[in-house]
C-alpha cells in the first residue's frame, strides 16, 4: 500500500514536470540536456522530465520601458535633461534568450547613448521643434541593434525636455518680448489701417460730392438749354403763324393797322416819359412809317 502511494506521488510529479501549458501571447524556450531544443507556442506541450528544461519565458506583448532621465549637451553647449519611454516587442524568443544576458538593460543603455548623440547634433531651439525627428532617429538606431537580441523596437517618445533654470528664464523673457513686439506691430497696423480707411472715406466722399455738383450743373445747363429751345420754338411758331396770317386775304391791311397802332403807342410812351405832349409836325410821317414797314414785310415775303 505504501509502495503504491509512493508510486502515485512519483507519477504525479512526473506528469506535473512533463505537462506545460503556454498562455496566449507568450513563448517558452526549452533546453534539452543544456542545449536549445525548441520554442513552445501557446497551447499544451509535453516535456521529458529531467531531460527537457523550461529555460526562459517571454511575453510577446508590446512592452513599455521607461528610459531614465539623463543630461544631454546640445550643439550650442547647453545642458538639457531628457527622459522618455520606449516601446518594444519580443519577436524571436530564441535570440531574446541567448542574444543578450539582459536585453532590457541593453535597450535602455543604447537608447540613452543614442539620444545623447542625436541631441548633440542639434541646437537648443531645434530640440524643442524636432521631437519627432529625434524619436525617429532613436528608433532607427535601436531597431538595427535590437535585431540580434530578438527584439523589435516599435517607437520612442520623449516625455520631457528640461533646460536649466537660467535658460528657462531667458526663454520666458524672449517669449514675453516677442509677444509685446507682436502686440505693438498689431496696434500700429490697426492705426495704419484706420488712417487708410479714413482717407479712403474722405476721398470717396469728395468724389461723390464732385459727381453730384457736376450732375447738378449738367442738369441746370440742360434745363436752360431746354428753356431756350422752348422759347425759340415758341417764337418761331408765333412768327410762322403771323406769316401765315399775312398771306390770308386782308392780311396786309391788318399789318398796316397793327404797325400804325404800335407807332401811336410809341409816341404816347415817349410823351409820357418826357412829360411833354409830342405830336408829329407832319402827319404824312406816320403814313411814311407805315409804308416803310409794309415794304419790309413784302421784302420778307419774297
Amino acid at each position: 500500500m505504501e509502495i503504491a502511494l509512493v508510486l502515485a506521488v512519483i507519477a504525479v510529479f512526473f506528469v506535473s514536470r512533463a505537462i506545460r501549458i503556454v498562455p496566449q501571447q507568450h513563448a517558452f524556450v526549452v533546453e534539452r540536456l543544456g542545449k536549445y531544443d525548441r520554442t513552445m507556442s501557446p497551447g499544451l506541450h509535453l516535456l521529458v522530465p529531467f531531460i527537457d528544461r523550461l529555460a526562459y519565458k517571454h511575453s510577446l506583448k508590446e512592452i513599455p520601458l521607461d528610459v531614465p532621465s539623463q543630461v544631454c549637451i546640445t550643439k550650442d553647449n547647453t545642458q538639457l535633461a531628457v527622459d522618455g519611454i520606449l516601446y518594444f516587442q519580443v519577436t524571436d524568443p530564441m535570440r531574446a534568450s541567448y542574444g543578450s544576458s539582459n536585453y532590457i538593460v541593453a535597450i535602455t543603455q543604447l537608447a540613452q547613448t543614442t539620444l545623447r548623440s542625436v541631441i548633440g547634433r542639434m541646437e537648443l531651439d531645434r530640440t524643442f521643434e524636432e521631437r519627432d525627428s529625434i524619436n525617429i532617429a532613436v528608433v532607427q538606431a535601436l531597431d538595427e541593434a535590437a535585431l540580434n537580441w530578438g527584439v523589435k523596437v516599435l517607437r520612442y517618445e520623449i516625455k520631457d525636455l528640461t533646460p536649466p533654470a537660467e535658460i528657462l528664464r531667458s526663454m520666458q523673457a524672449q517669449i514675453t518680448a516677442e509677444r509685446e513686439k507682436r502686440a505693438l506691430i498689431a496696434a500700429s497696423e490697426g492705426r495704419r489701417q484706420e488712417q487708410i480707411n479714413i482717407a479712403t472715406g474722405e476721398r470717396e466722399a469728395a468724389i461723390a460730392r464732385s459727381e453730384g455738383e457736376k450732375q447738378a450743373e449738367i442738369n441746370k445747363a440742360q434745363g436752360e438749354a431746354a428753356a431756350i429751345l422752348s422759347v425759340a420754338e415758341a417764337s418761331a411758331d408765333a412768327i410762322r403763324k403771323i406769316a401765315e396770317a399775312i398771306q390770308q386775304p386782308g392780311g396786309d391791311q391788318a399789318v398796316q393797322l397793327k404797325v400804325a397802332e404800335k407807332a401811336v403807342d410809341a409816341y404816347a410812351q415817349l410823351a409820357q416819359k418826357n412829360n411833354t405832349m409830342i405830336v408829329p409836325g407832319n402827319m404824312t410821317e406816320v403814313s411814311g412809317l407805315i409804308g416803310t414797314a409794309m415794304a419790309l414785310l413784302k421784302a420778307g415775303k419774297t
